[in-house]
Parts: C-alpha cells; structure tokens; sequence
C-alpha cells in the first residue's frame, strides 16, 4: 500500500500526520475546512464552551450542509472529547458513552435547535476504521462535513486522521460486494446501500443511491483518492461480516433509542419529527409516549418495521 507522511495545509496550521495515506488526507482537510453559516460557527462554539474542559472538535454534518435556510431544521453535530471522564465528571454518562457509544443530547442557541452526539478522540478514530463493530460512524463521515470549532492543532490532524480512514473502510467493505470492475461511484452506491441495511433507517427507498447521485464529483474525487492510496483488506467472508454489522447495527439502533429516552428530553418527539421528514409519514407522538418515551418508542417500533418505514 501507499503509504506516507502527509503535510497538510489548511490555511491556518501546517500539519504533519504520519502513517497515512497520501492523496485523500488533504481532500479531508480542505472540505472540513469550508465555510458554512455563520449561525452554525456560532452554535458550535457554544457547544464546544459547555464542555471547556474536555472538547477538542466539533463537527457538522448531514442534510443541513445542503440547506441555506436553516430556520426549523434539525442541526447535526459531533463533539469530540478527550475523555469520557473528563467531559462528565464520571458517573453513569460516562459509562454509557463508553459501553454504546455515542451518547446524544439536544441543544439550543440563538433561536436554532440540533443534535449533538459526544465520541471520545479515541472512539472516533476506532469507529472510522476498519475495526469498528458498526457502521454508524464510518458511514457518516465517508459523507461531507465540516470542522467547525477545533481546540488545538493536534486536535485538528486527529480528526483529519480519523475521517480520512472512513473512505477507505467503506469502499474497502464494499468492493467484494460489487461486480468486478464497476466504476467507483457504482462502489459507492453498493457501500452505501449495505449500511442502510445494517440500520434501523426511516429513508425512503433509493437514499443510498441519491447521496451519491447529489455530488458525484465530490465523490468520484475522493473514491479515486482512496483507490490510488490503496484499500485495507478487507476480512475474509466479507458477506458474512456485513451479516454481523447489520445484526449488531439494528441491536446498537434500538440500544440507543433505549438510552436516548434518559439522555434526551423530547426524544420520541424528535424521532417522530425524523421518520415523517425523512418518510413522509404522519406519525403523532401520544401523551402517555411522552410520559414514559422509552416504552412508547418500543411500542412504535414492531408497527414501523411491518410498514417499511423503518427497515
């Protein structure tokens, strides 16, 4: 494989990361590097002060990258930690983040709402990879985001490290999935579609394929980088182990949802408003789903499983 120390220079810091690949790093860096609303600058910022004692990044991702207005939308953050410990002054957070990570909370600033999910540096790189028992990270962050807040320079090249290993864990997870020879955009596709599979997902059918379909210059650019870097191997039996992600992705979907009715106030409403955008549905939350979210979310689920509109 073609590997390298890898100088990258993103206008403000010259980094020096060491065994990396050599051509999707600096892709990494400039696209974490572009501008966005200055309202999501401002919000991650304020995330980032609330845990002035741990945080070491904040980044921003998923559909409201696209969006110009972003009045009533959900926002998407990662906040990025040096320990669990550290950003919770111990106790059961701290336990919970360790043992089915990441935990996820809400926030609020300056008339704009989001979701904020808290990964420690060392998770976040182990779950870019391909060690990683789910797909959940890997698959996000093979997608367009942005670094919007950073505490130090080495925060930065950590997590220019981790993310440039979630392209090539995805393509490399894929190809002995996908017809000898197709184009890289096809190997995307196919990467994509599998870890939907391996998801409790409330997308409409053909998602997969879309994210694709909506930048296929972006990611021609960056499947091209990673093939010239030269894929990981990938495990023996990959179809048997694309079988495991996606027991343990659906087990880890409902985990989270168990944990997220005592992390997030207003959880089942949130998820509600998540599967009718993303749906198209019209799922009203009850009152007594609200009183006790956990049971209600449970009581949701097998409904939405024989629908389609969760698979």
């Amino acid at each position: 494989m073609n590997r390298a120390v890898v100088a990258i220079d993103d206008g403000r810091n010259r980094l020096l990361i060491g065994n990396m690949a050599k051509n999707l790093p600096p892709l990494v860096a400039a696209e974490l590097a572009q501008p966005v609303d200055q309202r999501a600058a401002a919000m991650a910022g304020a995330l980032a002060a609330r845990y002035a004692n741990a945080a070491r990044a904040v980044l921003f991702y998923g559909s409201c990258l696209r969006e110009r207005n972003l009045d009533g939308l959900m926002l998407d953050f990662y906040l990025i930690v040096s320990d669990y410990r550290s950003a919770y002054g111990g106790g059961w957070l701290a336990t919970a983040n360790r043992m089915i990570p990441p935990n996820v909370f809400p926030f609020e600033h300056q008339g704009l709402i989001a979701k904020y999910a808290v990964l420690s540096e060392a998770d976040f790189a182990r779950l870019n990879g391909m060690d990683a028992d789910n797909v959940s990270v890997w698959a996000r962050f093979s997608q367009p985001a942005r670094l919007l807040w950073v505490s130090d320079a080495m925060a930065r090249a950590r997590v220019i490290g981790a993310i440039a290993g979630a392209v090539p864990t995805l393509l490399s997870l894929a190809r002995p999935m996908a017809d000898e020879g197709v184009p890289v955009l096809e190997l995307w596709k196919t990467g994509f579609a599998l870890t939907y599979n391996a998801e409790l997902r409330a997308e409409k059918t053909g998602r997969s394929t879309s994210i694709v379909d909506a930048d296929p210059v972006r990611y021609s650019r960056f499947g091209e980088a990673a093939l010239a870097d030269g894929l990981p191997p990938a495990p023996q039996h990959t179809a048997r182990h694309w079988r495991r992600l996606q027991r343990r992705g659906k087990f880890l979907s409902i985990a989270r949802l168990a944990k997220a009715s005592f992390t997030y106030a207003g959880g089942i409403d949130y998820l509600a408003w998540k599967i009718n955008r993303h749906a198209g549905t019209a799922l009203e939350i009850k009152p007594w789903q609200r009183r006790w979210p956990l049971l209600g979310a449970i009581t949701l689920l097998p409904r939405l499983l024989r629908s389609g509109v969760i698979r």
